[in-house]
């Protein structure tokens, strides 16, 4: 616990003007991000007297080890800045508000050259446009199939669309003309791409010029006499129909408006939305934040719509959909910086966007309905959460209480070694903080072993994957170092105490902390490898066991018997599920660098070819036997290979083994 006089800023070195500051740990990792119109009257206040601080404010500023800031011009700046930070760094004591299900949306990808219809899970792309969320995922299928009568945009995955365009024969959907088949031709992809912007703009609430057309067009076809193509538009418009009647009424045509409920206790909060477009309810979104930090309902809310609004934007790229944003924005209570808030959404929107509370009428029944759901999501959060916030918390009391440690292992990492009959050797390493995956910091490594080759076996392997991980993180405790993975150096961070001009660019997360356990998948030879990597490299801080398959048994460095958890154990299981994690994230990266073609191995086996220049072989010869066929100068031909190394490749591949078939992976 640190004494937070010892980082406290010096009199007048924090300037009066708005800013971000960010708080970080002993191990560089940033723990707290917020703003203020004053970053000297902001910081002050944390560094008062501890008993007057709020209990969680007293933990994060006593976890801290140093605090720094940025200056900006503006406070509305300092509002996108402070969401960035959140976004980029994931700070423990922030409130972060998590869906509290995963659900389905329908997309269309927008940044393809062809774009396609789908359903889609999960973290927002840019360049896709996406509408809903839907409640089911039958139902968002539902409404495409009756949509593509009317917009017959490509559904198909690139699979299929490939194979379509190599043997010029459209797949079913062309042939019912529920696809325009833009994979052979019978539709531009300029034609193809304004028939997407139309479907997109009918489902984003501009259904009537849609409907209207179809009205003259049947009108017109039946004046004409041509019976058959008026009742194909009959049809079309009924299909219209259905799809808007799907969408209740709840407010009058052309409201657009998204109306935000919350229901609240001291630890947590639950959060609702409707998105109403063309006064339809066009889809239903909650969320639950664990209360971290102390916040009054209206910073709950201002929160709340800086993560909804700046994810909605940033999915979109650089032609964001305007209805992200609508025209109204009702929330239960007003944001302490209202100005700032209307001056941010007003320009992601490029219109006027109105934030208030309704007081009456249609949206004040509609508010209550939706705070009815908040409170109906929040009590069946707290009923599914308390069995796993329990175990969770027993796993954790009784890992460190068998295993003798010192403090709970708030953060374990668990290692496994995936491998080909002894080759392809891969290494990974899972991340569980509070007793639930981390996935954003899951790494793998490519075994190389002494000669380039691979390891002997799984324990020097686990010697180099462990000796790799502490060694960078000791090299670079801070994780900013001069290269990070890609080679790219870092640029432009903040100093400690210090100011910048300028919105810094993102850090990458790395080895830039150690756990408080490590867990290695095996038993006692793999223990020993792990503990000979850590004792080489000075690290005697960190907690270490193995998890043996056969009888669950958990190795200790330096003992000769196993040690035997009970089965009924909470610490046993979460050593189970975070080995089983481990194992199941090695096996899927091999069966991922499997699945791009073992025929790279002979070209891996090549001094000085890398990724980039045997993609480029790869690319230009299409195959590893073509390019073992190919001369010197042809293979010089290829960008960024010279002669001497062109000749070096060809001796290589006549003299080598050749291709061989993958094997199954192993564990």
């Amino acid at each position: 616990m640190a004494d937070p006089s010892t980082y406290r800023p010096r009199p007048g070195e924090i300037p009066d003007s708005p800013g971000v500051y960010r708080f970080r740990d002993p191990h560089g990792r940033v723990i707290y991000v917020g703003k203020a119109k004053s970053l000297r009257s902001r910081l002050g206040s944390y560094f008062q007297n501890l008993a007057a601080l709020h209990p969680r404010t007293q933990q994060m500023v006593t976890t801290a080890s140093s605090v720094e800031w940025t200056v900006v011009g503006t406070e509305v700046e300092s509002l996108a800045l402070e969401y960035a930070w959140i976004k980029e760094f994931d700070p423990r004591f922030n409130v972060k508000y998590r869906d509290d299900k995963s659900y389905p949306f329908l997309a269309v990808t927008m940044g393809e050259a062809i774009p396609r219809v789908q359903v889609m899970r999960g973290a927002k792309r840019k360049g896709t446009r996406y509408f809903g969320p839907y409640s089911h995922a039958w139902a968002i299928r539902e409404t495409v199939d009756l949509l593509l009568r009317v917009f017959p945009i490509r559904s198909c995955s690139a699979g299929v669309f490939r194979r379509a365009e190599r043997t010029g024969r459209p797949c079913l959907l062309g042939y019912i003309d529920k696809c325009a088949a833009p994979c052979v031709g019978r539709i531009s992809p300029e034609d193809h791409r304004a028939l997407a912007e139309d479907f997109c703009a009918f489902m984003a609430g501009d259904t009537g010029p849609y409907v209207r057309r179809l009205e003259r067009e049947m009108s017109q076809a039946s004046a004409e006499l041509d019976f058959e193509r008026a009742a194909r538009l009959r049809d079309d418009l009924a299909a219209l129909r259905r799809v808007v009647e799907k969408n209740t009424v709840v407010l009058p045509d052309g409201t657009s408006a998204d109306v935000f409920a919350m229901a609240s206790d001291e630890l947590e909060a639950s959060v609702q939305v409707f998105h109403v477009r063309d006064g339809r309810v066009r889809g239903q979104r909650g969320w639950i934040t664990e209360r971290v930090e102390e916040m009054t309902d209206a910073e709950l809310v201002e929160r709340l719509l800086q993560q909804v609004y700046g994810e909605a934007v940033t999915a979109q790229g650089d032609d964001p959909d305007a209805s992200a944003v609508p025209r109204e924005v009702i929330v239960p209570v007003l944001p302490e910086d209202l100005r700032q808030l209307h001056t941010w959404l007003s320009g992601l929107r490029g219109a006027n966007v109105s934030i208030r509370v309704a007081q009456r009428g249609d949206k004040r029944a509609l508010a209550e309905t939706v705070r009815h759901n908040a409170e109906q999501a929040l009590a069946l959060h707290k009923t599914r959460r308390a069995g796993d916030l329990t175990a969770r918390s027993q796993a954790l009391v009784d890992l460190q209480e068998h295993l003798g440690l010192a403090e709970s292992p708030l953060r374990i990492e668990c290692y496994d070694i995936s491998h080909t009959q002894g080759t392809e050797q891969v290494g990974s390493m899972v991340v569980f903080e509070d007793g639930l995956p981390r996935r954003s910091e899951y790494r793998h490594f490519i075994v190389r072993g002494e000669n380039g080759e691979g390891a002997r076996d799984d324990t020097e392997a686990m010697y180099e994957v462990l000796s790799r991980r502490f060694r960078r993180y000791l090299t670079d405790p801070a994780g900013s170092g001069d290269k990070d993975d890609d080679g790219v150096p870092p640029e432009g961070a903040a100093l400690a105490g210090g100011e910048v001009s300028a919105v810094t660019t993102p850090e990458r997360k790395r080895f830039a902390y150690p756990p408080n356990l490590v867990v290695v998948d095996g038993g006692a030879p793999q223990v020993a490898a792990a503990r000979r990597a850590m004792a080489d490299l000075g690290v005697r801080d960190v907690a270490l066991v193995g998890l043996a398959k056969r009888l669950e048994e958990v190795w200790v460095p330096g003992e000769d018997f196993p040690l035997v958890l009970p089965r009924t154990s909470d610490g046993l299981f979460l050593l189970q599920r975070v080995r089983d994690e481990a194992h199941r994230f090695a096996i899927a990266h091999h069966r991922k660098r499997r699945g791009k073609g073992m025929t790279r191995s002979a070209l891996d086996s090549v001094p000085g070819l890398g990724p980039s220049r045997q993609s480029a072989l790869l690319k230009a010869f299409s195959s590893v036997r073509a390019i073992r066929a190919a001369t010197p100068q042809e293979i010089a031909g290829v960008g960024g290979i010279g002669p001497k190394l062109a000749a070096s490749i060809a001796e290589s591949l006549r003299t080598g083994a050749g291709e061989a078939d993958p094997a199954p992976a192993r564990s």
